[in-house]
């Protein structure tokens, strides 16, 4: 299927990946192609990751309290490598107040804990046809 390969991702010091790959599971077992690219990835990394691998969605899983420096910054490299049509999503300890600046910085959408896997699911299945 076209538009159905994702790329699962942790940024930064983050030591914590059950939640990533329960997703990366869930978004297996739905019918989607999964990279992980593993712990302790650099913004720089995860963008060179998702341009090399050619996928249509990146998944950003952050625990560390550093997402209002790290994902804007990944959005910003995909934008600078004309990669800006590949969808960003987040999940993880996010706090409410930080939700609308991520999304301004191009975060299409933001998990909390506590979502079901299926939700997002049906939102990749939705944005990405």
């Amino acid at each position: 299927m076209v538009g159905r390969r994702i790329l699962i991702a942790k940024p930064g010091l983050d030591g914590h990946d059950r939640g990533a790959k329960i997703v990366a599971r869930a978004l297996r077992d739905a019918g989607f192609e999964v990279i992980y690219s593993g712990l302790r990835q650099t913004p720089e990394q995860v963008a060179a990751a998702a341009v090399q691998e050619d996928v249509q969605a990146v998944g950003l899983s952050i625990l560390s309290g550093a997402h209002n420096a790290l994902l804007p910054e990944i959005t910003k490299l995909l934008a600078d490598q004309g990669a800006d049509d590949i969808l960003v999503f987040a999940g993880g300890i996010i706090p409410d107040q930080d939700i609308e600046s991520l999304k301004q910085a191009g975060i299409d959408a933001v998990f909390l804990p506590g979502t079901h896997t299926q939700d997002i699911v049906a939102y990749l299945n939705e944005r990405l046809g």
